[in-house]
């Protein structure tokens, strides 16, 4: 219901805007420029599908590889005690364990791509035990808020970004996005865990997320001590060689057990093509809904009223140029990747503005995606408070992001 009227909203905001706009300022372009958004964005959102598609047959395929070849049981032991916990209507070995475990580690470490196949893998398998087929499940909220609070290790495409764009040292956002990401992830897990009324001062929750936390705080420490350059190297380098080392893994047990790894494979596989068809429409409308938004110049009015807001609380509103990436990021992927973009290519890669934006683009994930993408897949219309507390991770991401630029480079 929630996402249901901010796509109404979407709509009916930009079209009074629009009014606005061609009525007291003679723009009268504005609504060719909506009509285009429209269209630009209903092909977009086909264009990613359509892409999507390879990688997910792909994955999926990998995917069933590693359970005929139980590797995917193994990673889900390892981490069962703790998903049993903040999973609490999920069996003991549940299918969905080991997707789930395989999406959060790519996420973990920056691989969108791989990340994805993983995330709608698991969704299915939660929705075979969901008794409310167009409901979203108690569990199915929990991993997607998860999955869009975007824990992430090693931000790959940022650095990218970053170095395509000129800058001297494209790594300098890693450890800001580090933090900023694990407070965005704890945020969202919290809000959902009192939605749901688990308890997160459990022995073996408190073992698992001091875990995490010593883990990240490692990982500061260690790169902290190395040049920006080699930090960049080392990141990009660890995504891959792990990546590949999973694949290797799935493919040397399945021989061991001597599954049919092609056959295994094919049969995963098919279901790439089926899961990419049925995310069509729920993508597009999420993206023609944020395109009309754009077009229509609602966004900089918000920005101009937000930055007017900060202005009058006597604050520094050096931040406020990269508002842009962090308002779109909860609404698309791609758009707030190119509003980061365009924030460096004006303010410069090294700017304050500009590291200010890498660092939001880093520390949450797509919430409106996500929820179109993953609830899409299997049909999900009411999706309770998903959208809320994933918003809460974002915020909270959003303003550690903040905080942190003024920390690090202010």
């Amino acid at each position: 219901m929630v996402l249901n009227y901010i796509w109404i909203a979407f709509f009916l905001v930009a079209f009074v805007v629009a009014l606005i706009k061609l009525v007291f300022f003679q723009d009268f372009e504005v609504f060719t420029s909506i009509i285009n958004a429209i269209f630009d964005n209903a092909k977009t959102g086909f264009d990613i599908s359509l892409g999507l598609t390879g990688v997910l047959t792909l994955w999926l395929g990998l995917m069933r590889v590693g359970e005929k070849g139980g590797m995917v049981k193994v990673m889900s032991k390892a981490i069962g005690p703790f998903f049993r916990r903040i999973f609490p209507t999920l069996t003991k070995d549940h299918p969905a364990y080991g997707p789930m475990m395989l999406n959060i580690a790519s996420n973990m470490l920056g691989l969108d791509n791989a990340a994805t196949p993983m995330g709608l893998k698991a969704m299915k398998e939660m929705q075979q035990a969901n008794e409310k087929k167009d409901t979203a499940s108690d569990a199915q909220i929990m991993f997607l808020v998860l999955n869009t609070s975007g824990l992430t290790i090693i931000p790959v495409s940022v650095m990218v970004y970053r170095a395509q764009l000129g800058a001297a040292n494209p790594a300098d956002i890693f450890l800001p996005i580090l933090l900023a990401t694990f407070f965005s992830t704890l945020a969202g897990l919290i809000a959902v865990a009192i939605w749901q009324k688990i308890n997160l001062f459990d022995k073996v929750v408190l073992a698992y997320l001091g875990g995490l936390t010593l883990f990240i705080g490692s990982i500061i420490y260690v790169l902290s001590k190395l040049d920006k350059d080699e930090i960049s190297q080392i990141s990009i380098l660890t995504a891959n060689v792990i990546l590949f080392f999973i694949i290797i893994t799935f493919i040397s047990m399945a021989l061991y057990k001597k599954v049919n790894v092609y056959e295994t494979f094919i049969e995963g596989a098919k279901d790439g093509f089926q899961i990419a068809v049925r995310i069509i429409p729920y993508l597009i409308a999420i993206l023609v809904g944020i395109g009309v938004f754009r077009a229509s110049g609602a966004m900089d009015f918000l920005i101009s009223g937000i930055e007017w807001g900060v202005a009058s609380l006597g604050l520094n509103t050096d931040f406020v140029q990269a508002l842009p990436t962090a308002i779109m990021k909860p609404l698309s992927g791609s758009g707030a990747r190119g509003l980061m973009v365009d924030a460096m290519q004006q303010y410069g890669a090294d700017s304050f503005v500009g590291r200010v934006a890498s660092t939001i683009q880093g520390a949450t994930d797509t919430t409106f995606y996500v929820i179109a993408v993953y609830f899409g897949s299997v049909g999900i219309r009411n999706t309770r408070y998903a959208v809320v507390c994933g918003l809460i991770a974002d915020f909270a991401g959003i303003i550690a992001a903040i905080l942190l630029g003024y920390l690090f480079f202010g």
